[in-house]
Parts: structure tokens; sequence; C-alpha cells
């Protein structure tokens, strides 16, 4: 018994190990190490990359296209393109040239809007992107799914067992990434390549069969006109469905957030690469214009050739339109080499996704502090991913259909999001021109959003699941981590290295104050106090530190001091994030400077702890002395080393 406890023990340290394997290489290496260069390629590889997520979606898209609009697909697919190529394109060659490194739209918002209300902003974003991501892993493997069971060469006991196949090629996936996975642009290249040109072949001997059976364009007719003969009321009624499918919008944030893979010019400049924003702006370009073709006439060809009923849960075409055509037209050899093409391709897409996801975190919450110190391995947070995808699968049982409201969701918001922060940019520079386009622009984007959310609630649902989780432990990360240092590093200017050098001759002793007035009357009251409440003697000098809040919501910041003569009184002034924080990592690079303990005096606050506590987190005040006390603690593990906190009063 004594025996196996020891080895259940054992693996279960070996399983910590491993898991984190990541993050303690990462430990070694510093917090602040820099971040590798990327390997950049041509903008047109870089496309294919973005394109495993944006082409994809030709596997399932028609389908849900025709399940949604009926005999109105095309047209309500014109209007979809016709919103992509004057709407979503101008807004992200716009974020290209404003967030040149890949950060985005959220990125832009996040600098836009300062304070806490930004941070919020950002998190509930984050929650739409993971929406988007996870839902792109279990759409894309439910669909890789549906055309392994429809290919007449499976076995036919494979079609009682989607939900269990779906799951299995997303366990799949997840092993990949504990192994380590890295996105290589050449498979992607190799795959959209593939993928594209047997979308067209099975497009073109479409458009050839319409052109030489008239009647198909006859039946079309019949059916759309079956219930209203007036064109206008019919383009009216497109405008009500095509939110339905957007899922044809996916892949513009990709395109920016991958802008660091893109090679530029000899001649960029680091804060503004002209060439890499001009190749960006042709991977765009491209990319749009290329799915707005391939979106036009896969909605064209399959609502005039595929019967109704063959859409419909169960039938046939149902998540796989062009696979259907593909065997019904050309052979279920050519339609077995397309459907293997289409699950890789998706398969790939929900490794693009992962992907992204993994790159989410680092990005943005640990940076805000509110991230745990398992979210820095990749391996646990691989768990998580997949744990939630597989909980979303069995929820929609592995239904294509089912999920596309919820990634539609994360798509409209993600890309409204990105309007916005554009008409907001557009605003600040004074351009009103751009501003009334870009905003009228953001109109269509709310209200595409909301018609899809009233639709099609559950994308929503899903979306609120991922927010209130991200904000709930983003919380609780954010106060387990106050008490750390928060600090990048510290620079002191030259009046400051003075002073500092006149007190190394004695003991440092540095009294904390809040800066009211700054004339000389403030400063002797303040230091009468201390010396009577403390027994400084009176020929003891004394330097005095202040430190104004700048971002409360802030978590890390480099600390810039600067020496500040009132009258006779020498002060150490500076800003931070949080004063308690700050306070501490002064006195310990003070100590560190002069190889001499400096001590540190402080009044009483009077009031509710919970008060102050709440003071600290949100506005970075609070009990200072305490707090201060906590972060010497917890930075410097050896006591007699420790800086010294005196409260009198």
């Amino acid at each position: 018994m004594a025996k196996s406890t020891v080895s259940t023990k054992r693996l279960s340290r070996q399983l910590i190990h491993w898991l984190l394997e990541e993050d303690r290489r990462r430990e070694k290496e510093g917090p602040y190490r820099k971040q590798e260069a990327h390997r950049q390629h041509s903008w047109w590889q870089v496309m294919c990359l973005t394109g495993v997520d944006y082409f994809s979606t030709l596997g399932y898209q028609p389908g849900i296209a025709a399940l949604a609009a009926g005999a109105l697909s095309p047209i309500a697919t014109l209007i979809l393109v016709l919103l992509t190529l004057f709407g979503a394109l101008p807004i992200y060659r716009r974020i290209a040239a404003e967030s040149p490194h890949g950060e985005g739209s959220i990125a832009m918002l996040e600098r836009l809007l300062s304070w806490w209300q930004g941070k919020l902003l950002v998190l509930c974003l984050l929650g739409f992107v993971a929406t988007d991501f996870i839902i792109t892993i279990t759409l894309s493997a439910a669909d890789a799914t549906a055309h392994i069971i429809e290919n007449p060469l499976a076995p036919h006991w494979l079609h009682g067992q989607t939900i269990a196949i779906t799951l299995i090629l997303i366990a799949l996936l997840g092993a990949v990434f504990l192994r380590g996975f890295r996105e290589a642009i050449g498979i992607a290249v190799f795959l959209v390549a593939v993928y594209l040109l047997l979308n067209l072949i099975v497009i073109s001997v479409g458009l050839y069969q319409i052109l030489t059976h008239p009647e198909a364009i006859a039946n079309w007719q019949t059916a759309l006109f079956a219930r209203q003969s007036n064109p206008l009321i019919l383009i009216g009624i497109a405008l009500l469905v095509f939110p339905k499918l957007a899922l044809g919008l996916s892949g513009f944030e990709t395109g920016v957030t991958v802008m660091p893979l893109v090679k530029g010019s000899s001649s960029d400049a680091l804060d503004h690469p002209r060439g890499r924003i001009r190749n960006t702006r042709k991977l765009l370009t491209a990319a749009a214009v290329i799915m707005s073709f391939f979106l036009l006439t896969s909605s064209l060809i399959t609502t005039l050739l595929i019967p109704a009923a063959e859409f419909a849960s169960g039938g046939k075409a149902n998540g796989r339109a062009l696979a259907y055509l593909a065997h019904l037209q050309l052979g279920n050899s050519f339609g077995t080499i397309y459907d293997l093409s289409t699950i890789s391709i998706l398969w790939f897409a929900g490794a693009s996704a992962m992907a992204g996801l993994l790159n989410i975190v680092p990005r943005y919450l640990p940076r805000y502090g509110m991230a745990p110190n398992w979210a820095r391995a990749t391996r646990p947070l691989v768990l998580v991913y997949i744990a939630i995808a597989f909980f979303v699968t069995i929820i929609f049982q592995a239904n294509v259909e089912a999920q596309g409201g919820a990634y539609a969701t994360g798509v409209l918001v993600l890309i409204t999001s990105a309007a916005f922060a554009v008409t907001l940019s557009a605003h600040r520079h004074r351009e009103k021109r751009k501003t009334l386009i870009f905003g009228i622009i953001t109109l269509l984007f709310i209200y595409t959003t909301v018609v899809n959310i009233i639709e099609r609630p559950e994308g929503i649902r899903i979306a609120g699941f991922f927010i209130g989780t991200i904000i709930f432990t983003s919380l609780i990360s954010r106060v387990w981590r106050s008490t750390e240092l928060r600090v990048e590093r510290i620079e002191i200017d030259e009046l400051a290295s003075q002073f500092l050098a006149e007190e190394s001759q004695g003991a440092i002793r540095l009294i904390a104050n809040r800066l009211n007035t700054g004339d000389i009357q403030e400063y002797f009251l303040k230091e009468n106090e201390v010396r009577e409440d403390n027994h400084i003697p009176a020929n003891d000098p004394i330097l005095f530190l202040e430190i104004m809040v700048s971002d409360a919501s802030e978590f890390a910041d480099v600390i810039k001091v600067k020496g500040v003569q009132v009258g006779d009184y020498r002060i150490l002034r500076a800003e931070s994030a949080a004063v308690p924080n700050a306070i501490a990592a002064v006195l310990l690079y003070i100590r560190d400077q002069t190889g001499k303990i400096p001590h540190a005096y402080f009044g009483w606050v009077e009031g509710n702890p919970i008060q102050y506590l709440l003071r600290f987190i949100l506005f970075g005040e609070g009990d200072i002395a305490v707090v201060t006390r906590e972060v010497l603690r917890r930075a410097e593990k050896h006591p007699h080393q420790r800086p010294c906190v005196h409260v009198g009063g």
C-alpha cells in the first residue's frame, strides 16, 4: 500500500513537471525576455496561412447559406460579398496601417480606451475571440466528420458515430499540440492551393451544367418568385437573412494578427514598416477577392443544382454541399480526393485556431496580471481548450449547422469592434469624411451582429460563458498577483542619484508622502510629524518619497524616479500603477545600489480595511504601509536583507 502511494505521488510529480516544462524553461530565460524574431515570408504565402481558416469555410458555408436563405441564397451571398469588399476590407486595411506588429483591432481599442474600461472591453472581446476559435475547432472537426461519414467508400457503421469521430479528431489535434506544434506555412500553401484548385474544378463543372441545362435557372426563378414577385421586396428579405451567412466574413482578424510573418522592404522603419503594411494590404485584398468569387459561385451552383431537401439535417449535402456536387458530377474517385482535401484543410483550420488561442493568453492577460501561473505553460492550456471543445461538441451534437450561429457571433463581434476602433481612430485624427464612412460601416456590422444574435442566441450564450470565465479567473489572478513587485525596471535621473549618494554616507531614511500642495510648508509639517512619531533624531537627514498613480489598471511598468528640490527638502518623485509596489521596488533598488538597508516611514490609516483593499486593487493606493511590507516580504525571502518599514502615529 505504501509503495502504491509513493508510486502515485511520483507519477503526479512527473506529470506536473511535464505539463509545466515549458513554463520553467521560460522562467530560466527571464520574465521579460525578448520575443523571438519571426521568420518572414511573401505575402501570398502568409495569405495561405490565414486561408486555412478563411477558405476552409467553403466546406460548410454554401450548405448553411442554402438552409438559411433558401432560393435567396445567391442574393444574400451577394450582399455579404459587398459588405466584405466595401466594409470589412477597408476596415482591416486601416488596421494593418495602425497596428502593424500583429496586435490587431483589440490592441487598437486597448490604446484608444484607457484605464479599467479599456481592460474590461479587452476581456470581453477575448471572450468572443475564444468563441470564434473554439467553435472553429469544433465546427471544422464536425464538418470533417461529415465528409468522412458521407463518403461512399466509408464503412456504413460510421454513420451513427458522428460525435465520437469528431471527439477523436479534436483529441488528435490536442495530442499534436501537447507534443509541440509549430505552424508550417509550407503545409498551408500546399493545402490551400490544392483545395482552391479542386473547388475551382467543381464550380467550373457546376457552372457548365447550369449553362447547358437552362431548366436549372428556370426552376430557381420559380422557387425565387414563389412567394413574392417584387424584386425590391426580395432584396429586402435578403437583407434580413444575410446575417445568417456571416461565416463567410471570417479570416480578417487572423490576417492582421499574422502581420509579423509578412516580409516587408529593406527600408522599413520599426515603428511604421511601410513595406509590410503594403504587402499585408495585398494579402487582405487578395484573400477577400478570392473568397468573394468562391462564395458567390459556390452559392449559385449549390442552390441551383442541389435539391433543397438534401441540405437539411440527414441530407447528403448537409454540411458538405460542394463535396456532394463533386461526387455527383465528377465521380466517387474525384469526390474522395475532394473529401480528403477538405478534411485536411478543416483539420488544419482547427490547428490554426488552437495556435491563435495559445497566443491570446500571453499577449494580453499576463500584462494585466490576469493570468494564473499555470497559464504561462502551453500544455495545461491545450488540455483546458480541448476539454472545452469536447463540451461544446457534445452540447451541439457535432452538428455543423447548429454551431454556425455561435461561430458567426464571434466573427461578427470582432469585426464590429474593429470597425468601431477604426471609426474612433478616424475621429481622433479629425478625419470627418472617413469618420462618417467608417461609422456607417460600423452601424451595418452592428445591425448584422444584432440580427444574428436574435436569430441564433446560442452564440451569445457561448460567448457569455467564455467572457464570464475569463473575467472571473482574471480578477482572481489579479488579486493573487497584486503583491508582486510589478516593475519592469527602475530609471533614475541625475539629481535623484545625487540625493542617494549623499544619503549613503549614513542611515538612509525615506518618508512616504502623498503629494498635495508641494510647498515648503507641506514638507515641514510632514517631517516634524514623522520625526516625532518615530523618534528620528533631528540631525539625521531624510528624503521624501512620493509615488503618484498613473494608470491603476496597468500591472507592470517602468518606474522613472526624478529628484526634486523644494527649499531644503529633497524629494524622490515617480509615477506607477500601484503605490505600495512602487515604493517596495524603489527601496530594493536603493538597497542594491548603495549596499545599505533603507528605512521607510509611514503613517497609520484609519477606516474599513475592506475598503482599503478595494482601493488598492482598483486604484493602486489603499493601506500603503501594510501592502508595502507584504510586497517586500514576497520579493525578499531573507528578513535581514529586507528594507525596513516603520509605521507611526
